[in-house]
């Protein structure tokens, strides 16, 4: 088919160039990535398909982030193709380009963070001595590597098309290829935020850290710095009925209601009466209140009812005490599964309510 020149060389660096500059630079924390595209590449039509075997693609691509679903950014592709015919030319095709990629936030939280995205570029190809537009298109998923989510990697398959107008003397048929393989994507990744307290070093060299509580563990790490607890416990009380995690609070025991409604029983009593408990032990401490149901029945349905039991919640933790403006409740449905919906096992482990919590301090909270 083609072969590459220095020429086609300068004009990849240059566009690539001018479209990161023609980029907004106010990019942060996830905002910007670099991604690499290697992979199978296979020729669809004719008369590709009959001259040359499959062969390697790869493809480069800098990404912004305009929104949490949207980035846009420059892209840079190359393609080998051997012969078949003995003796023959390779076929060789470089592209650069600038396009946008749609994408799941990469600061979600369900489905082990798995981010599936769709992207397009539109396509200057230089194919040996022909200048050609072109575009592509793809798929795939992204899995996060690390809790930072610095790394992704996953699957993807890219379609790439080659115009070509009328010209004497050379074939005139459009050239399809299908790229299948792994792409490989670092950036920024989601930011720490800082401690809200910090270390401090006396002239003499003596590192100290606030310990509120005074239970032996800073308040950079304890997660509940006002009451005291064990390390074991990352310095919170060894409550009977729930354990405090790093973003919330995780009952031992379901809460149950009676059926199909938002009343809740007796036997959910003694554990709400610890989360009032610990609570009241850490008045940093405000939860969303979250309601989530099996796929049983419609979705406004059940949206009614998850909706209903995490108020339901709510009222209790305020009857007993704790101040509304600590709570809010919000229903899922049976939109955040954590189990199947297939088994009754599987429904029963998706019916629940979850605490989740906003550490913040909070001035003359009851």
């Amino acid at each position: 088919m083609f072969e590459a020149s220095s020429t086609v060389l300068r004009a990849l660096g240059a566009g690539a160039a001018l479209a990161i500059l023609a980029l907004p630079t106010s990019a942060h924390a996830v905002d910007l990535s670099f991604k690499v595209e290697p992979g199978l590449t296979i020729p669809l039509t004719t008369p590709q398909s009959q001259i040359y075997d499959v062969g390697f693609g790869q493809t480069v691509k800098v990404l912004f982030g305009v929104t949490s679903f949207l980035d846009v950014g420059p892209s840079t592709s190359f393609m080998y193709l051997p012969n078949e015919l003995e003796g023959g030319q390779a076929g060789v095709a470089w592209t650069v380009g600038a396009g946008l990629r749609l994408k799941r936030p990469h600061t979600a939280t369900t489905f082990f963070g798995v981010s599936p995205w769709l992207d397009a570029d539109v396509l200057y190809v230089r194919t040996g001595p022909l200048n050609r537009a072109g575009f592509d298109a793809a798929i795939g998923l992204a899995v996060p590597i690390g809790s930072r989510r610095t790394f992704w990697v996953g699957p993807f398959m890219r379609y790439l098309h080659i115009g070509q107008g009328y010209r004497e003397g050379f074939d005139n048929r459009d050239a399809k290829m299908l790229t299948l393989g792994v792409s490989f994507e670092v950036g920024t990744g989601i930011p720490v935020p800082p401690p809200e307290t910090v270390c401090s070093a006396s002239p003499t060299g003596v590192v100290s850290c606030p310990d509120t509580d005074f239970d032996g563990i800073p308040d950079t790490i304890d997660r509940c710095p006002e009451v005291m607890g064990p390390m074991e416990n990352w310095g919170c009380p060894n409550y009977k009925k729930l354990v405090i995690k790093k973003d919330k609070l995780e009952l031992k025991e379901k809460l149950y209601f009676a059926y199909d409604l938002a009343t809740l029983e007796e036997a959910s009593f003694p554990v709400l009466d610890e989360v009032v408990q610990a609570l009241k032990d850490n008045k940093g401490f405000r939860v969303q209140i979250e309601g989530h149901t099996d796929s049983s029945g419609t979705k406004e349905y059940n949206q009614t009812l998850s909706e209903q039991r995490a108020a339901a919640v709510l009222d209790y933790l305020a009857a007993h005490g704790i101040a509304k403006d600590r709570l809010v409740s919000k229903g899922f449905s049976y939109s955040v599964p954590t189990d199947t919906n297939v088994t009754v096992e599987g429904r029963e482990n998706n019916r629940r309510v979850e605490f989740v919590v906003f550490f913040s301090l909070i001035n003359d909270a009851k």
